[in-house]
C-alpha cells in the first residue's frame, strides 16, 4: 500500500473539507494521486447526497437582506435535518453565501451551489436542501421589507408594499408569517378553487340539515369566514389588531401589497 504522508492528507483536507480519515483512505485508494483522490471524494459526496435527498429538512435557517432604501430585498431558506446542524458554522456560512449570491445576481444563482451543497451533505452527514428563494425589486415607488421569526429563524417573509411606510411593510411581513395566507385578495383566488370550496360547504351535513331556502346564504357565510378569512390576506384578521382585517389596515394607510414570499422550514 502506498505510504501517505500527513502533509498530503492535510492538503486534500484543505481542498475538500472532508474528514482526515476519509482523505487518507481516498489517497490510499488512488495511489497518492491528490487530483484523483479529490475527484473520488466528490463522487462519494454526491452519492451520499443522493441517498439522503429524501429525508425531511424541517430544521435550518431562513435569512433575508433588504437594501437600506427598500429598493431590493432577498430571502433564502436552507433546510437541514437537525437543530445542531442548523447551528453549525459551516452550514451557516453556506446559507449566508447562497443568500448573498441570490441578492447580487438573482434566484438562478442558487443553482450553481449544488455541488458545494452535496459536499456539505457528505461532510455533515445529513440532507441539506434549498427550501426557497426570492428576490424583489421595488416598482412604482413601492418598498421591499422582510421579517424572520426569532429565535429559531425557520420562518421568514419578504414583501413588496406600495404606499404606507417601513413599519407597515414590516408589520405586514409579520402578519404573513403568522397567518400564512395563500393569496393577497379574493380576486387572486382561482375561480375553480372557490367553486370547489362552495360545493364542499353546500354538500356538508351542516348545511344540508338546514332549510333549503337558507342554504345559499349559509354557504356564502361559511365561505367568507372559513375559507377567505383563513387563506386570503385582505380577509384575515390583522394580527396586530384583530378588530380589523389586514385589508382594512392596508386600505386606511393607502397601501397595497404587491407580492410576498413566505418560507417555512416546518409546519
Amino acid at each position: 500500500m502506498t505510504e501517505i504522508s500527513a502533509a498530503l492528507v492535510k492538503e486534500l483536507r484543505d481542498r475538500t473539507g472532508a474528514g482526515m480519515m476519509d482523505c487518507k483512505r481516498a489517497l490510499q485508494e488512488t495511489g497518492g494521486d491528490i487530483e484523483a483522490a479529490q475527484r473520488l471524494l466528490r463522487e462519494r459526496g454526491m452519492a451520499q447526497a443522493a441517498k439522503r435527498a429524501g429525508r425531511a429538512t424541517t430544521e435550518g435557517r431562513v435569512g433575508y437582506l433588504v437594501a437600506d432604501d427598500g429598493s431590493t430585498g432577498t430571502i433564502v431558506g436552507l433546510g437541514c435535518e437537525t437543530e445542531p446542524v442548523s447551528k453549525n458554522d459551516e452550514f451557516l456560512a453556506f446559507a449566508e453565501k447562497v443568500l448573498r449570491a441570490v441578492d447580487a445576481e438573482g434566484v438562478e444563482a442558487a443553482e450553481r451551489f449544488d455541488e458545494e451543497r452535496q459536499q456539505l451533505v457528505a461532510k455533515l452527514g445529513e440532507n441539506i436542501a434549498l427550501a426557497g428563494a426570492a428576490r424583489f425589486t421595488a416598482v412604482d415607488g413601492s418598498r421591499v421589507d422582510g421579517y424572520v421569526h426569532p429565535p429559531a429563524n425557520k420562518l421568514g417573509v419578504l414583501v413588496q408594499l406600495r404606499g404606507g411606510d417601513g413599519q407597515l411593510a414590516r408589520q405586514t411581513a409579520m402578519h404573513i408569517a403568522a397567518s400564512a395566507p395563500q393569496w393577497v385578495s379574493r380576486e387572486d383566488v382561482p375561480e375553480a378553487v372557490v367553486r370547489s370550496e362552495r360545493e364542499i360547504f353546500a354538500n356538508s351535513d351542516e348545511v344540508r340539515s338546514k332549510p333549503e331556502q337558507a342554504r345559499e346564504k349559509i354557504v356564502e357565510g361559511m365561505l367568507n369566514k372559513r375559507f377567505f378569512a383563513a387563506h386570503v390576506l385582505t380577509d384575515q384578521p390583522w394580527i396586530h389588531d384583530t378588530g380589523k382585517t389586514a385589508g382594512q389596515v392596508l386600505s386606511e394607510a393607502g397601501a397595497e401589497l404587491l407580492e410576498f414570499e413566505r418560507i417555512a422550514l416546518a409546519g
